[in-house]
């Protein structure tokens, strides 16, 4: 399993952000309590920024949360090491996912040999402008979710933001499905699963295992 992380702690001219911790925190430990080796990867590599109001109170996630100190550098791993890819969300997404080229090689050569591709909430930021062989954009056609127009309104982060995540991606041709503010909603489109908030953690997560074990 491999989860791609951001690596984005900063909005130029506005707030901090980073990874939304509930987002890889609980699929790692469903993945971790199901047997699967997880390998935790960034685009640059190094620790990891958590968005500090994803940071728990009580103490939880604390083995997460060391695997986010040190990173391994995307474009130092090989798509074929791995069975499944995952993308969790925050806002530090939007800014270094989008366009990436060793992540679109990635996600690519995944998805196109059949192996699952998943993201949550912001987490689908880094299918935008990826295109498959055929020079289709990855999305196109694709029924999936991601944090809606609506949420990033309602979160008051919105001006910050280089694009919607849900227009940008209706753009690029996907079918894109929502449920209500902070429902738990996850998408599944062969091997393409989609989760569209943090309230999707856990529910993304055992659609992604699923998948795997049902192949």
């Amino acid at each position: 399993m491999l989860m791609l992380v951001t690596n984005t702690g900063q909005i130029e001219g506005g707030p901090k952000t980073g990874l939304w911790l509930e987002e890889f925190a609980v699929p790692y430990e469903k993945f971790t309590e199901r047997g699967y080796q997880v390998q935790v990867a960034s685009i640059k590599g190094g620790k990891a920024p958590i968005d500090e109001r994803s940071l728990p109170k009580d103490g939880r996630w604390e083995e997460a949360i060391k695997r986010l100190e040190d990173t391994v550098p995307l474009h130092a791993l090989s798509a074929e090491a791995f069975d499944a890819l995952f993308l969790p969300g925050g806002h530090g997404t939007m800014f270094d996912l989008p366009g990436n080229p060793d992540l679109e090689k990635v996600i690519r050569a995944m998805y196109e040999s059949g192996k699952v591709v998943a993201a949550v909430c912001h987490g689908p930021a880094g299918f935008v402008d990826m295109r498959l062989s055929d020079g289709q954009y990855l999305v196109k056609g694709k029924k999936l979710t991601s944090f809606t127009n609506e949420e990033e309104r309602a979160g008051k982060l919105e001006r910050y933001m280089p694009f919607l995540l849900e227009s940008r991606l209706r753009e690029q041709g996907a079918i894109f499905e929502k449920k209500p503010l902070w429902s738990d909603h996850v998408v599944i489109d062969g091997n393409l699963i989609t989760g569209q908030n943090p309230q999707s953690s856990k529910s993304i997560a055992e659609a992604v295992i699923d998948a795997l074990e049902n192949k």
